[in-house]
């Protein structure tokens, strides 16, 4: 695994007994953001791929149903699902309490930390460089990376965009000097731009990522029986294992 970052499964839970939900193959349509690779991007044959795909993939084949992959943006997708223009929204969701308001989660499947992405010259940055506004953060509005960025070095000193990849291409253009991601996005940008970028600062925060339900809906039921059951026969370690090998 990555050394700057550490994926915690959450799968080391009480045996829990064999998925019993059926969906009857039912269809369902879900909201993403497909900008956030590993998790969700579109591939060059313009397929939806990624983790998170995998997982509901796997949920799927448990519980009886197909998923149907709806690109949308981050800003208001949540609002989107509640408004029930989605069966559910996978998106690499933080789980936080805020929207637990307004949504329902599924038990996490993943926790990641948040570090700082920068580029090769910048490495051995501190927080406090980004504090003291020497060099720039940046990070995708309206998620908790942006939130967190904006407590550690103030709302002046953090760049939004509505995307992470353009955030990125700023980094590399020099217009910014760090984006605050997810590490296991990170770990995926480092990879693509070996010698460029690098994951400088780790370990910001640890936070676990989430399936999102309209309130109320069964699906979390189901999806909560179909992820405990990819847990326990190890298929969500051989995922992990998958985006992020050793």
């Amino acid at each position: 695994m990555y050394k700057f970052f550490s994926i915690i499964l959450i799968a080391m839970l009480m045996a829990l007994p064999a998925s019993a939900a059926d969906l009857g193959g039912r269809v369902l349509n879900i909201g993403s953001d497909t900008t956030y690779p590993p998790h969700e991007s579109i591939n060059e044959a313009g397929e939806v791929v990624g983790f998170d795909v995998d997982v509901v993939a796997e949920i799927c084949k448990k519980i009886n149903c197909t998923p149907n992959w709806v690109t949308t943006a981050w800003d208001g997708i949540f609002a989107a699902l509640a408004n029930k223009q989605f069966d559910m929204v996978v998106s690499g969701v933080t789980i936080t309490e805020e929207r637990d308001k307004i949504v329902d989660f599924s038990d996490p499947y993943i926790i990641v930390q948040q570090g700082i992405l920068m580029r090769v010259e910048n490495k051995g940055s501190s927080i406090d460089d980004y504090k003291s506004g020497s060099l720039r953060l940046a990070s995708q509005k309206g998620t908790t990376n942006a939130e967190l960025g904006e407590k550690l070095v103030g709302r002046d000193n953090i760049k939004l965009f509505d995307d992470f990849p353009p955030a990125v291409l700023a980094l590399q253009n020099g217009d910014v000097d760090g984006v605050i991601i997810d590490s296991t996005s990170a770990a995926a940008y480092e990879q693509e731009f070996a010698g460029e970028l690098t994951v400088g600062i780790t370990g910001l925060s640890s936070d676990p990522l989430g399936l999102v339900f309209q309130e109320g809906d069964s699906l979390q039921d189901a999806f909560n029986e179909g992820l405990a059951a990819i847990k326990k026969d190890g298929t969500l370690a051989k995922l992990v294992l998958k985006w992020w090998p050793k």
